[in-house]
Parts: C-alpha cells; structure tokens; sequence
C-alpha cells in the first residue's frame, strides 16, 4: 500500500507526542512500518504542537508534505494544515467545539466526534481526549482495539487498575461513536496482519544512547540541549544496570572536560551536545587533538546561527565540526543518515576515539535524533571493542607520545606504573613541553598520520543506492538519505550518493562516481551547500545544480521529485 500520512495537532499539554507514539506502536504491533515527526515550538508552555505519523506495508525513511487522516484538536492545527488534505481525505474535530470549516474542500470526509464529552463523562477528565480520539481513528483504518487496550495497559497499569480501565472505556466509546454515527470506513490501513514481524520503533536518540551502552561506554558527561536532550534521559536510569556513570554538569565546557578526563584515566567517554553547547567545547575539543585522548562527541544539528531554531532541524555545522578548535589535529567526522545507522556509527566511534587517540564525532541533526522510525531489531553479534595500543601493564622505556609510522601512540593510565603526561602544550615523545623544532615537526607529522592510516584501514566508501548508469546523481549526507530515498521510488532513472564519512573525507571514491555522473544534484538542509563545496575542495568537481533548504523543516520527498524532474 502507499504510505498513509496520519496527523494529529493541538496545544501542548494535551498528549500529541505521546497519542503519535501510540498510533506508531499500533501500527508496527499490527505488522506495518512507521516513521513519525514531531514539530513543537522552543517555549516552555504552550504553543502549537504536531506529530504526523506514516504508514506503511514496508519500510518508511521520510515524513510527506501531505496528510490522509488529520485531526485537530483545536482551529489552528485546520488553519496551518487544512492545505495538506487531499481529495479524499479525512479530518477529524471535536463536535463540541466551535471549528471553522468553510475553507475546507467538500472533497474532504468531515468526522465530528464528541471527543470532550466522552472523555468527561466517561473517563472523568478531557485529558483523555486523545484516547477517544484514538478509538474513533481505529474504527476509520480497521485497525484493533484489543491492540490499543495492551499498550493503555502497559503505559497506565503503575497507575492503578482505575486509570487503565477509564482509558480503555473512553477509547471504546470513540470506537462506537464512529461506529454509530459513520458507515463508511476511511482506508484499510490498520488491519492486523497474521505473524507480524517483532519490531522497534526508535528515534535516533535513543539509538544513540543504546550504542553507546552496546560499546562499552563507561562515563558519559552531558548538559541538556535540543535535539541530544534525551540521550541523557535514556542514559540516567541504565548505570546501575550497565555499569557507567553519567553525570549531568554545570556546563558544556566542563561537560567535554569531564569527558577528556574520564578518557586520560582510562574510560571509554562520550559528551553529547548541539551547535551552541559545541562553542564552548571547541577549546576541549582541540585539547583532546593535542594530548591525543580518545573521546566521542555526539552533536545534534538544529537551525542556526546563535540560538536560532531551537526545536528544528538543519545540517549547518558541517564546516564547523570539521575546523573547530585552534590549529591542525586530526579529526575524525562521522553523520549516519538514520536511527539505525545511528546505533552503529556510536558504536564505531568508541574504537575509532580509542584507536586513533582522538576525538571523534557523530554528526546527526534534530530530524534524526527526535523522529520515531521502525526498524528490526538491531543487532550486535559482529562487534568487537578495539582499545588500540592500550598499555595495561608495566612497560620499561615507556613514552606516551613516542613515534611511529601510522602516528598511533603506545596509551597507558595512571596506575599501572608507567611514566604518563598529557600535555596540552606542544611536548617531546616523553611528554614533557618542547619548544625545539624536531619535536614540533616530529610531534605534529606523527599526529596527522593518524589520518591517513584511519583513511587507509577504516574509511568507508559512500554508498551509491540506485542504478549505476543513470540519467541523474543525487548527492547528499545525513537525515537527507530518507526523503531521497522514498523520492527515488518515483524516479527510476536516478541514483543517490549518500555520503557519511566525512573527515577522513574519500575523496577518490566520491570522484570516481561523479566524474561518470551525467548530471550531479547536490541536496542539504543548508544555505552555502557546505557538502558541495567541500566535494569542489578535495575532488575539483563543482556542484552548480542544488536544492538547499534552510527553514527548519526536513526534506520531502515531493521537493526532491520535483528538483529532480526539472533537471530530468
């Protein structure tokens, strides 16, 4: 089947994110894939939310510009989304409020539930307005109550047997109203399939966090900041079970800190942040270049710059995390394009930090961490932790930053008897500050060799999705990789260069498919196109075809189409 777009908005404090959730997992225990989408505004109360939730009988990779099922809660959720409704599609409002209607098409099923009434008379309170609402839409999609009373079952049995049993009650109630009062059902969307795959349903977040965990994290330092907020919040109640510690500090640049610390001492360490919260990293940042400590930062992309979009997405600091920090030291830049790869990329990135002594990022963006996607389970069956040249035990003539032809270092900790500096000025192999050319020129060609080396043994080429001689290359990296994706389902004649690996960048890969490529669009929620020109700056080929999007929002699959098609 199609995707199916469902939506619901209204004020904050009324249960949109949470009723989405459910409406995803109804979907994925009914045996269908999900991706969901949260907007909400950057104030503390209030305000206008919406989460649109997508359907379908296969994997799902984007939010769609338009919407088949929409349910307003209030007039405003119909006057900023009535234009998404097509022909034949539905919109639900609550009949015991006063909506204006007159814009909307005749074209368009209008279903007037009494969502207030019921939740007050039969649930004692309008807050589980969402519930009745819920049972309605599951009458509209032949999806199965018994399913949606399990999940009310599992969210509100701490609550007590009372709270379960009102949930369950008013959301019966919406089922027979629309029962009642329309005969004809709006699409069969939800219909339980026999032996439904077991999925997740994940945001990149949470996918986040769990790699972490799956790698060995052993301390993470974290202060709150939209979009990476929540890796903190999965994080917080897992160290006792897992064995790491978190700790939530006064400020980012104690936060990275914290972190480098953790990593002299020995520990496997993560910080996660956004853009702002990176400003003051950057210093820690390139401590961590000059004493060589291995470190994972994960910072999540939001729109810039100064405070500028708080709770919504862009790919701005592409440049930024490539050349923050004072002077040359390796680098390494890592932005997976989903939840899943996500989950596997944080993994990565703790060997890496650990192999290379080095601090290494997890690019992602607001749409990735805060989107809700299904997946299989993941799995970590292949992984192995790799801790580098870490020296545990006592060894004669140790010197922490002695040379060697793949510019990895001999790491040890304090403890285990050997002699150990991390020096933030410049130092010769023993540690000790230097000021003598020899040591510069030796200490500096010793650390950029790390990057040829992890260029050589870890790099990863780009994946090239799509047929390989076709009329049209999409170039694009990050959250992109969706909506191209679901685009090129509408577009046979065109393939899609999705790059992650960014620093080491594969330069030699990237130009090989572009110099066959007929004609080249390059794709990023940016205004310089800053992918394209550093594809100019290491391969010498331009990008003159773009679709830069910089408003917040993610990219659509109908805006890749229609970009496409007018190159086509």
């Amino acid at each position: 089947m199609k995707p199916f777009v469902f939506k619901i908005g209204g004020q904050a404090g009324f249960g949109i994110a949470s009723t989405g959730l459910t409406m995803d997992k109804i979907a994925t225990r009914s045996g269908y894939y999900v991706f969901d989408y949260l907007e909400y505004p950057s104030i503390i109360r209030g305000g206008h939310n919406v989460v649109e939730t997508i359907i379908s009988d296969e994997p799902v990779l984007s939010p769609f510009q338009h919407t088949d099922f929409l349910i307003a809660f209030g007039q405003e959720t119909i006057d900023r989304h009535y234009k998404e409704l097509r022909p034949g599609s539905a919109l639900m409002v609550d009949s015991d409020g006063k909506f204006d209607l007159e814009k909307i098409s005749s074209r368009i099923n209008i279903y007037k539930i009494p969502l207030n009434s019921i939740a007050r008379e039969v649930g004692g309170s309008m807050l589980m307005r969402d519930m009745v609402a819920l049972g309605a839409v599951l009458f509209f999609l032949e999806g199965s109550l018994t399913i949606l009373f399990d999940l009310i079952e599992q969210e509100f049995k701490r609550k007590g047997d009372e709270v379960v049993k009102k949930n369950q009650a008013v959301a019966q109630h919406g089922f027979d109203y629309a029962a009642k009062h329309y005969v004809d059902k709006q699409r069969v969307v939800l219909t339980p399939c026999i032996n439904p795959d077991r999925q997740i349903v994940i945001t990149g977040n949470e996918a986040i966090a769990l790699g972490a965990v799956a790698a060995g994290m052993q301390f993470a330092s974290i202060y709150p900041m939209t979009p990476t907020s929540n890796i903190l919040h999965v994080l917080a109640p897992l160290q006792e079970q897992y064995g790491f510690i978190y700790k939530q500090p006064e400020d980012e640049i104690s936060a990275i800190n914290m972190a480098i610390g953790a990593g002299f001492a020995g520990a496997r360490s993560m910080v996660a942040t956004a853009g702002g919260g990176f400003c003051l990293m950057a210093e820690g940042y390139s401590l961590a270049g000059m004493t060589e400590t291995p470190v994972v930062i994960i910072e999540g992309m939001r729109g810039a710059p100064s405070t500028g979009l708080p709770t919504w997405t862009e790919q701005g600091d592409l440049r930024f995390m490539l050349h923050a920090g004072q002077g040359d030291f390796p680098r390494i830049v890592i932005a997976p394009g989903d939840a899943e790869e996500a989950f596997h990329v944080t993994m990565q990135a703790f060997n890496l930090a650990e192999k290379y002594q080095t601090p290494v990022v997890v690019l992602v963006d607001k749409h990735i961490c805060e989107s809700h996607q299904s997946f299989l389970p993941f799995t970590t069956g292949s992984y192995k932790i790799n801790r580098g040249k870490f020296v545990t035990k006592k060894q004669n003539g140790y010197e922490r930053y002695a040379l060697s032809a793949d510019g990895i270092s001999p790491r040890s900790m304090v403890g285990v008897g050997n002699h150990i500096v991390a020096n933030s000025d410049e130092h010769s192999t023993d540690g000790f500050t230097s000021e003598e050319i020899k040591d510069r020129d030796e200490q500096m060609e010793k650390r950029m060799q790390k990057m040829a080396t992890c260029e050589k043994e870890d790099l990863l080429e780009p994946k090239l999705y799509g047929p390989k001689d076709a009329k049209l290359t999409i170039v694009g990296w990050g959250s992109s990789k969706g909506a191209i994706l679901e685009a090129m389902k509408d577009l046979p004649h065109v393939n899609f260069l999705h790059c992650t690996w960014l620093s080491p960048f594969p330069a030699t890969a990237i130009k090989k498919v572009l110099q066959k490529s007929k004609k080249i669009l390059n794709i990023e929620l940016n205004f310089t196109g800053q992918l394209g020109g550093l594809i100019q700056e290491k391969t010498g080929i331009a990008l003159p075809h773009q679709l830069l999007k910089y408003n917040g929002r993610p990219l659509f699959p109908e805006e890749v189409i229609l970009a496409a098609k007018k190159l086509l």
